[in-house]
Parts: structure tokens; C-alpha cells; sequence
């Protein structure tokens, strides 16, 4: 009887990332999400069971209206007053940034630093990423709000981040707030913060919840035709 431990299935479920091709164009799968609102989409995947998938409260948009949706490409970084190497790993990360994905930055705790600012916001726009999820900082506000950026965080500071923060990895599975994000997992984000569906299931989760969306417009005709909640309760209505 071996007495080693077997963490063989824990670093298959933490580490592997599936390459899972949609039914549906990613373009259009996202286009979709963006019609919907995060509550749905997060009462869908409760639905299946799966109910940690909101991030921190803390991390907000930077204006209501913004909305975004696409596949995570994650980031990481540490608090770190050395500068060797990190301008060459940043340059490196940017130009893996692909057409369509939405940034997803884990700082690890840091609150003394931006992680994302003007520059960042430039160069990953002309590489088509869609948006940034930092869970983190971001400064340069007035340029990323004239680019029309969406872009969540938990804080804003004029502090720059070299010399302060490093980042340690990209494009690896990354946790924020507890919820485990996987390169390629669906990011959906508007003004009550973001979800993340594992992308095994973002097209099912889609078609449910654009589902409960019909389901939510007819209870809401029945409330304002003055159904009683009892009558509107019978007719498979909840609120």
C-alpha cells in the first residue's frame, strides 16, 4: 500500500485546460451573452449546480453601462518592488493577447499598485482583446474612459506598477475571490460585476438563460397586467 499522497485528479481539475470548440461562433456566442444581464446568467449555472462563479463584489465597472463578454485570457502578478525582467514580460503577454478575449488579472492582494492603465488599454485594443477584469488597480482613467474600454477593478490609484508589481504568469489557471478561471473560460461582466462560465458548458448556459430571459418578460407582462403573486406563482412565475 503506497503511503504517497495522490493528488493526481486535483492537478488534472486544476491544471488542465480543455480545448473545447463551440457549437457556436465565439463572435456570436458573445454578442448574445451581452443581450442578457450576469443575474440570468448566474441563475442558470445554479441551475446546473455550479454556484461559485461571481467574482468579488468589489471588482465593479468603470462606468454602469459597460458590458463585455469573451474568453479569459488570464494574468497574474505579485507585489514586487524589483524591476528586473518585468517591462519584457509584459511586452511578451501583449502580443499573445488575441482577437476577442477579455483580460482577467489575479494581483494576488496587491492594493498599492494600477495593474492597468492608458498604455495597456492601447496596446491591448489594436490586439482586439475586448475588455479587462483586474482584480486589482487600474490609474490613467480620463484615456481608458475616452477609448471607450470596458473595464472592471477594485481600486484606482496613480501609483504605476513597476517597481511595485510583477507579473508571474499568463494564459495559466488563475483564482480570484475563489472562483477558479481557466484560459478560454467565458467572461461575462456588466454593472453587477462578472461571472465566469466554464466554457465546457457556455452554450448551454446561453440558451437557458436567454430562455429565462422570455420566461422573465412574460411574468413581468402577468405582474403589470395585476395578476396576484398567488395566480402568477401558479402559472410557473417566481420572483
Amino acid at each position: 500500500m503506497s503511503h504517497k499522497m495522490n493528488t493526481e485528479k486535483l492537478r488534472q481539475l486544476r491544471e488542465t485546460v480543455e480545448q473545447v470548440e463551440l457549437e457556436i461562433p465565439m463572435a456570436e456566442l458573445c454578442r448574445r451573452y451581452e443581450k442578457l444581464y450576469t443575474g440570468a446568467v448566474n441563475d442558470v449555472l445554479r441551475e446546473m449546480c455550479i454556484t461559485n462563479v461571481a467574482l468579488p463584489p468589489e471588482i465593479m465597472p468603470l462606468r454602469d453601462e459597460m458590458v463585455v463578454c469573451g474568453p479569459a485570457f488570464t494574468i497574474r502578478s505579485n507585489a514586487d518592488p524589483t524591476l528586473t525582467g518585468e517591462l519584457e514580460t509584459r511586452v511578451k503577454m501583449l502580443d499573445e493577447l488575441y482577437e476577442g478575449c477579455v483580460c482577467v488579472w489575479n494581483a494576488n492582494g496587491d492594493d498599492k499598485a494600477s495593474h492597468w492603465g492608458e498604455v495597456m488599454t492601447g496596446a491591448s485594443m489594436k490586439r482586439g482583446c475586448r475588455g479587462a477584469i483586474i482584480d486589482g488597480g487600474i490609474r490613467d482613467t480620463k484615456g481608458i474612459l475616452a477609448a471607450g474600454f470596458p473595464i472592471w477593478s477594485r481600486y484606482r490609484t496613480s501609483n504605476g506598477s513597476l517597481s511595485r508589481a510583477k507579473i508571474t504568469g499568463y494564459q495559466v489557471p488563475i483564482v480570484v475571490g475563489g472562483v477558479l478561471i481557466k484560459p478560454g473560460d467565458i467572461i461575462f461582466a456588466d454593472i453587477d460585476g462578472a461571472v465566469v462560465i466554464p466554457r465546457k458548458l457556455a452554450v448551454a448556459v446561453l440558451l437557458r438563460a436567454e430562455q429565462i430571459e422570455k420566461n422573465e418578460l412574460e411574468i413581468k407582462e402577468w405582474v403589470d397586467a395585476g395578476l396576484s403573486t398567488e395566480e402568477i406563482h401558479s402559472r410557473g412565475g417566481y420572483f
